[in-house]
């Protein structure tokens, strides 16, 4: 059972009432919630949400007083004068850049099914919370739910932009760096010696206006790049989103300048806004590959060479796709693709005969995902996520006949991680950590290369406000990391090194 501690604070912005109706219905239990609209709604609107913040506390939730109306006029100040009140943790809004469902040939414009005032008020309330964030110094993180996705309580688990799932990562110099994003950019805590509980942070790095989400890739050095979207104001007005990137070459020190990739859509106001967000990987020679959604719903990829030269923006060919790709390494070193099909409960796979190959497709994939819970194995070429239909837990990697469930099905949402080489009574172990309901924190285990064999889990005392992550040093000791109460990073270390996984006492920093 985890520990009760403080609830955690969230706030939901909406343009109406009747538009929080998904943000509240995303929100699990053990949350102090609050309610802002900017503007007022009709009578059915507000019946709504008050059936969904009804709903909310039947679920564990606090609902904190009646929703409050700001006001189009003075949206921006407004907004800012409630957060400061409320200090929430985490503050869920629409899609700022919802995708469009049509075109307009003859205007040359996208259509979309969300009103515009949805996006409008999510990027008010966005910038609202940066402000409080740059004020307060306290991390605020921010969760955009996709337009169009569910209102199921797991709705959560369908965001604009993904929850990183491998945010605590070792440097070049064995310390630990944990990087998330939030309203006004990334944040990062730092280990201050190798294998210590000392910590510093949580401190806000300088870089562009970017937005709420982070990829993070190490290279095979073990230096970290950072991978985000940029919003850029264009002149004739409307905004341009670009894919940036910085890295990370001395741990606690700055990040290299961000760097712009641009985008396959770059340059068109309407177009460049429903960019993917970006997955991205190393293969054996020191390449590296970036991969997005297009406003087409395919795939668009910028690759650098070893020599440090870019190609431009190419498009893979295939099937169209949902905004969740998901890139791995194979043992032999190449990089493999996985998206969620747009229009069924399918995956594909892009992969190369080699380094020099052309992009091949694989619609032959034998499994469905949970929307939003892909992401890479801790072992070379495998993809973990949650069964479309049970929520269970499993493994997949080519070449085999099916997915290998690993138990534990539950409630949670959101991808499962994990590290390999974990090593115990001689024996070498994959460690795999996800959430469960509530945002409790699981850790499940496994024979290296035997998921068949059977995974034994264990739910930790704490709750989590993010995906908790793993990492495994240098020296062998394995560091879980959440976010608890108070925007407080919550750490844990195995007990012993080479002798069973109890984990110690979780302490925030």
């Amino acid at each position: 059972m985890s520990t009760p501690g403080p609830a955690r604070r969230v706030t939901v912005v909406a343009a109406r009432h009747g538009e929080a109706v998904a943000l509240v219905a995303a929100e699990g239990p053990g949350t102090e919630l609050s309610v802002l609209c900017v503007e007022e709604d009709g009578k059915d609107g507000r019946a709504a949400l008050d059936r969904a913040l009804a709903d909310a506390e039947r679920r564990g939730c606090r609902v904190t007083g009646a929703p409050r109306t700001v006001g189009a006029q003075d949206g921006h100040a407004a907004l800012l004068r409630e957060l400061r009140t409320l200090n929430p943790q985490r503050v869920r809004l629409a899609d700022p850049d919802p995708a469009h469902v049509s075109y307009d040939e003859e205007r040359e414009l996208p259509v979309h099914g969300e009103p515009a005032e949805n996006a409008a008020a999510a990027l008010t309330a966005l910038a609202a919370a940066r402000e409080h964030q740059l004020e307060s110094g306290t991390p605020v993180f921010v969760d955009c739910h996709r337009a169009g996705a569910d209102a199921r309580p797991d709705a959560a688990s369908q965001p604009r932009y993904p929850h990183p799932a491998h945010w605590l990562t070792e440097g070049f110099d064995g310390r630990l760096s944990a990087f998330l994003p939030s309203a006004a950019g990334i944040v990062r805590w730092t280990q201050r010696e190798p294998g210590g509980t000392a910590w510093q942070g949580p401190e806000l790095l300088p870089g562009p206006r970017l937005m709420p989400g982070l990829r993070v890739v190490r290279d095979m050095h073990g230096f970290p790049h950072l991978f985000a979207l940029r919003r850029i104001p264009l002149k004739d007005g409307g905004d341009d989103i670009a894919v940036v990137r910085a890295a990370q070459y001395r741990t606690g020190h700055p990040l290299t300048p961000w760097h712009s990739l641009g985008g396959p859509n770059s340059g068109n106001r309407h177009r460049s806004r429903e960019v993917g967000f970006p997955a991205a990987a190393f293969d054996g020679t020191g390449g590296l590959f970036v991969f997005v959604r297009n406003f087409g719903h395919s795939v668009s990829y910028r690759h650098q060479g070893a020599d440090g030269a870019w190609t431009s923006w190419q498009h893979l060919r295939g099937v169209r796709v949902a905004d969740e790709l998901v890139t791995v390494t194979t043992a032999g070193g190449e990089v493999e693709l996985f998206a969620r099909a747009r229009d069924s409960a399918a995956v594909l796979r892009w992969y190369r005969s080699g380094p020099d190959g052309a992009w091949a497709e694989d619609r032959a994939v034998p499994f469905s995902p949970r929307p939003g819970s892909m992401a890479a194995g801790p072992e070379p070429g495998t993809v973990l996520f949650r069964d479309l239909r049970t929520n269970e837990p499993c493994v997949w990697w080519p070449g085999a006949t099916g997915p290998v469930p690993l138990g534990g099905a539950d409630d949670g949402a959101g991808p499962v991680t994990g590290v390999r080489g974990v090593e115990a009574d001689g024996w070498s172990y994959s460690l795999l950590v996800r959430s469960g309901p509530g945002g409790t924190c699981a850790v499940g285990v496994h024979a290296e290369g035997r998921a068949d064999a059977g995974v034994w889990w264990n739910a930790l005392p704490v709750d989590s406000d993010v995906m908790p992550a793993a990492v495994r040093d240098r020296a062998g000791a394995v560091t879980l990391a959440s976010v608890m109460a108070g925007s407080r990073l919550g750490l844990s270390h195995r007990e012993s090194p080479s002798d069973g996984f109890e984990f110690g006492h979780w302490y925030t920093v």
